[in-house]
């Protein structure tokens, strides 16, 4: 019967997660609600001398979900500031030359999604490179692609560096990949990006004139300039560090964040918000979402609910097993499955781990809803609806598949 509850806990979670749009209800706040019920239950149920054992995993799940925390709270930190001071969105504008043709814009604004998405989060770069779309005149048809190819650039880029999707920084986090291999998905998704932007391009015609669109006067502040070469070296820090100390690239973070806080303090007579409000404009929907998830699945090990997962891919072939999982992730949400999978302990060879990072974060852009820069692009772009995005459904599978196969030859080289 307690088994029973925690079950009914996790299913429940579940389906708030799926019917978030018809329930209203954030699935930060679902997620978090059953995934604390859960080990409150848990621990009612336990007898008293099972409860110090109890108190073990739930720490054990604690620092794990603390660490990530810190991690997406600092790299946040960075990207909220760069973004509200508009420095990604100004220099997008810039290099941008007056007038150029729909086909050139398009192939431009996907290769800068798949850019800045290496550096910052895939909702916020969603978010930047969507408001850039926006005021272009466009037909339909046109911005739809516009919107697919973002969606699935953005989401691209954050695949190969620890700074760019929660589910690579999760996996690296669990000691599962190395740093340096990590560099090897960015390969694979580019060329997977380059098979979709094709696609997507071949009856794209026409000029199209930006002088009169975008305002080209914008003015660089000097300690914006500072920080944002200060996030760059953080990130590059990180990766050395790690590499050849073995140090946290969380510690790193925290220190890289310490130093902007240092730095952004000497504003002049720039007072527009004081530093520290920055962190207000993290989206901490995203981290109580993880953290109610990360309860959750942390739960689900405790009881050996997911030993399943294990079995499964003690008896199909991992590849197989990878890809299926990278499709499940449209539906069902790539953190989720993460988590899940790391839970279950499975011994798999550092490339199938990496396989799993790419496709569990490229499934996730199957299906508009199964990835953060999808519901944002959707939200900004009016004529994108789940209808009109399933359209080029074909050719994501298509250019998913690919950078899938591309990680599998590389496969030798980690």
């Amino acid at each position: 019967m307690p088994t029973l509850f925690l079950y009914t806990c996790a299913a429940m979670a579940f389906l708030c997660i799926l019917f978030e749009e018809q329930s209203k209800i954030s699935k930060a706040k679902s997620t978090l609600f059953f995934g604390c019920m859960a080990w409150i239950g848990m621990y009612i149920e336990a007898a008293q001398s099972e409860r110090p054992e109890i108190t073990a995993g739930f720490n054990s799940n604690i620092l794990e979900i603390a660490s990530l925390w810190l991690f997406l709270f600092s790299s946040m930190t960075f990207v909220a500031y760069i973004n509200r001071r508009g420095l990604i969105d100004a220099l997008m504008r810039s290099v941008l030359p007056a007038k150029m043709t729909v086909k050139n814009l398009f192939y431009s604004v996907t290769l800068f999604s798949f850019l800045f998405s290496l550096l910052c989060d895939n909702a916020t770069t969603a978010l930047v490179v969507s408001s850039i779309v926006v005021p272009l005149d466009l037909d339909k048809s046109q911005r739809i692609h516009f919107a697919t190819a973002i969606i699935f650039a953005v989401t691209a880029g954050g695949v190969a560096l620890i700074t760019g999707d929660v589910t690579t920084i999760m996996i690296f986090l669990a000691g599962k990949v190395h740093i340096t291999n990590l560099l090897l998905l960015g390969v694979a998704a580019f060329v997977a990006v380059g098979v979709l932007a094709l696609l997507l391009a071949r009856d794209m015609d026409g000029d199209i004139d930006l002088s009169l669109t975008y305002k080209r006067d914008f003015v660089y502040n000097p300690v914006d300039i500072l920080i944002a070469v200060l996030f760059i070296l953080t990130i590059l820090t990180a990766i050395f560090l790690n590499l050849y100390f073995t140090i946290p690239p969380v510690l790193t973070f925290l220190f890289g964040l310490s130093i902007m806080l240092i730095v952004g303090s000497y504003r002049g007579g720039d007072k527009i918000l004081h530093m520290l409000d920055y962190i207000r404009e993290i989206e901490f929907d995203s981290l109580l979402f993880f953290l109610g998830v990360l309860l959750l699945v942390g739960m689900l090990a405790r009881i050996h609910a997911l030993d399943a997962i294990a079995d499964i891919y003690a008896i199909l072939p991992a590849s197989l097993t990878t890809y299926v999982i990278g499709i499940l992730a449209g539906i069902i949400g790539n953190v989720p499955l993460t988590a899940a999978v790391l839970k279950a302990d499975i011994d798999m060879p550092e490339h199938q781990w990496l396989l799993l990072i790419y496709a569990v974060v490229m499934g996730g852009t199957l299906i508009i809803t199964g990835s953060a820069a999808g519901i944002v692009t959707m939200g900004k772009i009016r004529e994108v609806t789940m209808m009109t995005y399933f359209r080029n459904f074909a050719y994501l599978v298509l250019a998913y598949s690919v950078g899938f196969g591309v990680v599998m030859m590389l496969g030798p080289l980690v």
